[in-house]
């Protein structure tokens, strides 16, 4: 992507436009499996931030057919190397309301970059998104920040054999002579990277019917296989409703591929696995836990700027040392003596609250975040540590956090600015920080 002057994330500089901030999305798209041909519509609701004439939006390798502001056909804009460049009738005002209207078209392909291709994939039948971190400009015209927050409705038409998954509650299924039309309301503000279509051939059935209602979409040769792998998610729900406070969705949907899949991937209200990753002896189960509490961190609590990952990583990753601990398996001081000896034998090299966009993925973020937590947890004890994560995840219930919020709300409550400044400001790995005795409770 060519850079915005007005993206402020340096892990990102071609992403986004600081000017401007979407309200909403109506995205409408057709989409045809056989010849990987999708036509859109992006209807945008703004509010304008800073005085501008023009506004960019991101959108990778589709064709814009037609462009409109506030009604009114764009009198001019060029789209080259992912930006949408569009010039306003005239100037706008902060706080004034601008809506676009995007026409677009074309073979969707995932972005590349240095984390690989990410965005709109092909399946060996059908096709799913996986957004993180700038996939979302592959199938919808966005403003492509985490903190641009929006609610969303999305509509799908596919060919009638297909089941179509989006973000948000169904609201219609309409069937035609030959294509199915499904429409998705997420009525939480969500990022773009994590908006996502799922198409297939899936089976859909309920896990849970008890509120939050969960959700399984597999392939048939799956069902006995998937109902196994996640057959304790239930359980793993209550018990992190209890630790982190409730679950921030109004349902959790599971979708199986039949294709197999490098890791597993979450996006808002849903988790996608890969057939590989589904061996029905609950042996990915650490990974199921991981993808669920990233609801609550990531999802619900989603982070302002790239730099600050560990926020969505190092907590899912604690999470699944707290379940291992609840449910039996080995606690979590024995977690992070095991991940701490790995860290202390790899390079220490990186900055937990800056490690650089190549290294944003490293898994030295999600078990150097972990332990970061574990830390704060010795320092302050279990209950107070539970009582303090339960009020940081209520006090940023579906906004942004940074790493400057968590060190002012955890100094609300103690002072272990210390601690804490180990693990996130210095390379070096701290010695093993200690729990001792006590589970999660």
């Amino acid at each position: 992507m060519t850079a915005c002057a007005h993206s402020s994330d340096p892990y990102l500089p071609g992403s986004g436009d600081d000017r401007f901030g979407v309200d909403h999305y109506d995205l409408t798209i057709t989409y045809r499996p056989a010849s990987n041909r999708l036509d859109g519509e992006a209807r945008i609701a703004a509010t304008v931030l800073d005085e501008t004439r023009d506004v960019c939006l991101d959108l990778a390798g589709l064709a814009v057919d037609k462009v409109t502001v506030d009604g009114k056909r764009a009198a001019k804009y060029r789209h080259r190397k992912g930006k949408l460049h569009i010039t306003l009738p005239g100037p706008k005002r902060a706080g004034e309301p601008l809506a676009l209207v995007v026409t677009y078209s074309g073979q969707p392909q995932p972005v590349s970059g240095v984390w690989g291709d990410v965005g709109w994939e092909e399946l060996s039948e059908g096709a799913l998104v996986a957004g993180q971190p700038n996939g979302a400009p592959s199938w919808f015209p966005c403003n492509d920040r985490p903190s641009d927050k929006a609610t969303y409705r999305i509509g799908v038409t596919c060919d009638s054999p297909f089941t179509v998954i989006a973000n948000g509650a169904l609201v219609e299924r309409r069937a035609g002579a030959s294509t199915t039309t499904w429409r998705f309301e997420q009525p939480e503000p969500m990022a773009t990277y994590l908006a996502t279509v799922q198409i297939g051939h899936y089976d859909l059935r309920e896990i849970e019917t008890t509120t939050p209602r969960q959700l399984i979409a597999r392939p048939a040769r799956l069902a006995a296989a998937t109902r196994r792998e996640f057959a304790r998610q239930g359980e793993m729900m209550r018990c992190f409703e209890e630790l982190f406070g409730p679950y921030p969705f109004g349902a959790y949907t599971v979708v199986v591929t039949d294709d197999p899949l490098e890791i597993p991937l979450e996006a808002q209200g849903m988790s996608t696995f890969g057939a590989n990753q589904v061996d029905g002896r609950r042996g990915q189960e650490r990974l199921v836990a991981h993808e669920l509490a990233h609801q609550w961190f990531g999802n619900s609590l989603t982070i302002e700027r790239w730099s600050d990952i560990w926020l969505n990583e190092g907590f899912a990753c604690y999470a699944e040392w707290l379940w291992s601990e609840r449910s039996g398996g080995p606690s979590a001081q024995a977690c992070a003596q095991r991940y701490w000896k790995r860290l202390r034998d790899a390079d220490q090299d990186l900055l937990l609250v800056d490690p650089g966009p190549e290294s944003m993925f490293d898994d030295r973020v999600y078990k150097r975040g972990a332990l970061a937590l574990h830390a704060v947890r010795g320092a302050l004890g279990s209950d107070a540590f539970f009582g303090w994560l339960r009020s940081w995840v209520a006090d940023h219930r579906h906004g942004t956090v940074s790493t400057a919020a968590f060190r002012d709300h955890l100094a609300a409550h103690a002072d272990v600015s210390e601690v804490v400044s180990r693990w996130l400001d210095r390379p070096e790995v701290p010695s093993l920080p200690t729990v001792s005795g006590d589970r999660a409770s």
